[in-house]
């Protein structure tokens, strides 16, 4: 026997034996046919790094450009160590619960059980999912810029426009988008795992080729003057590098997990923390150091000088076709929430997953959700500004607060102990920063609102 832990978010008196190929008969359909328990340790390493590192890493420099090199390093480096204790600790509660007899497999089942279910109907589930297929619009999104990108690379005056390349990525979701399951998607992020590292070196060392060898614009690392805009950026820039920092899809990637998970997701963590600290710290340092305040928004862009590449064409290419196949898995990991969600309500579990009666309503929802997020990625490619508020007020509170909040109430500790002050103050200070990381975007939306315009070729 597997072990004595029931799967399910029900409470149950008795225990019940429970294997990950006969999993009890009490799931909906989205749980049992999207967050099938199967991976090991290693698969949800992969899962974890590609729900985190992501090409959205690319932009630590402009982040550190608004924070200064005190700030920009302090910052990158505490959100990493409070990040990695925040999902362990939502991890430990997810096993502490297991322990008792109702494994819960979604983020809105948490809410729902530890704090109330309005909690988990009208806040959790909702913001999760927000969040998600945000993510999904922005994946989207960049995967058009970065086609874009290849694009104007051989072909400077072409004159197709962003909408049209968004379209193309979103042909290509719309066939991937069809994988059964979570799990299935392990060898794909496999490969997420090794690309990220690969551009992210390829990006480092692209950085330090032009800033040694004078390429670069002249480097100004100063912050601004103005004590109002040192604010605002300073928040802008912390509000930035949480938002990279953020998952909000923990509790459904430990559910992939075959049990006893036991352990399991520590492990995982490790893999994707090794990643992330080799990545964002290699990808944040060298650029701010090679282009300073000049950093751009995605670091690619610095490797511009208007139409000019100041590096070899073929880099720039592999490049952009490793960040454009990362983004593909990023946006099937995100999309895996709204998978489960709609199959919880259009499939039968008592049908085979692949049976006509699930098969058909899956492929017209999945395909109907990659349609509607493309459109909104070539309407609206704006839409990274608007997400930056939508992090402010959902990343935030999934994977900063939350955590603190479910373990404090689930192992009640003493109101004296070391670990309930240190989650009641991040909590605290996380809520704060999310309050004005919020104003710091919505002052942002202020300010590029002259580019805004529907189908605008950024």
């Amino acid at each position: 026997m597997a072990g004595t832990v029931l799967p399910t978010t029900m409470d149950v008196p008795t225990k019940a034996v429970e294997t990950s190929i006969n999993p009890p008969k009490d799931l909906d359909a989205g749980a049992l046919f999207v967050l099938k328990s199967k991976g090991s340790w290693m698969h949800c390493g992969y899962h974890l790094t590609t729900s985190i590192v992501a090409p959205v890493l690319l932009s630590l420099p402009f982040a550190m450009g608004l924070l200064g090199w005190v700030g920009g390093v302090m910052w990158l480096a505490l959100a990493a160590l409070v990040t990695f204790y925040s999902y362990n600790l939502l991890s430990l509660v997810l096993e502490h619960h297991a322990k008792l007899g109702h494994r819960y497999l979604r983020f809105r089942d948490m809410g729902t059980h530890i704090l109330g279910p309005g909690w988990g109907r009208y806040f959790v589930g909702p913001l999760q999912f927000g969040i998600c297929y945000g993510a999904v619009v922005v994946c989207s999104l960049l995967g058009g810029q970065s086609l874009k990108f290849i694009y104007l690379l051989y072909k400077p005056n072409g004159s197709m426009q962003l909408y049209q390349f968004i379209v193309m990525f979103g042909v290509l979701i719309l066939f991937l988008a069809q994988m059964p399951s979570f799990h299935s998607l392990r060898h794909i992020n496999l490969l997420s795992l090794i690309l990220c590292l690969t551009y992210s070196a390829c990006a480092a060392a692209g950085s330090i080729y032009i800033g040694s060898t004078g390429k670069a614009p002249p480097k100004d690392y100063s912050l601004s003057d103005d004590g109002a805009n040192r604010l605002f950026n300073a928040f802008n820039g912390i509000s930035i590098i949480a938002t990279i920092y953020a998952s909000g899809i923990i509790p459904e990637i430990q559910a992939t997990i075959a049990p006893p998970v036991t352990g399991k997701m520590f492990k995982g963590l490790c893999i994707c923390y090794t990643v992330i600290i080799i990545t964002y710290f290699g990808v944040g340092i060298s650029g701010y150091w090679a282009f300073g305040n000049g950093a751009q928004r995605s670091i690619l862009s610095n490797f511009m000088a208007g139409d000019k590449p100041l590096l070899p064409s073929w880099f720039l290419l592999m490049i952009n076709v490793f960040t454009l196949t990362q983004l593909a898995a990023v946006t099937l990991v995100y999309l895996q929430p709204t998978n489960e969600v709609l199959e919880g309500f259009f499939a039968d579990p008592k049908r085979d997953q692949f049976s006509v009666r699930n098969t058909v309503p899956r492929l017209i929802f999945r395909s109907l959700t990659v349609v509607i997020g493309t459109t909104m990625a070539a309407m609206l490619p704006f839409f990274g500004d608007i997400m930056a508020l939508f992090g402010a007020f959902g990343c935030i509170p999934l994977d900063f607060i939350l955590p603190m909040i479910f373990y404090n109430v689930s192992f009640k500790p003493s109101k004296k102990s070391l670990v309930f002050w240190i989650n009641t103050t991040i909590a605290v200070v996380s809520s704060a920063l999310a309050a004005i990381g919020a104003v710091s975007s919505v002052r942002q939306m202020v300010l590029d609102a002259k580019t805004y315009h529907l189908f605008a070729n950024i």
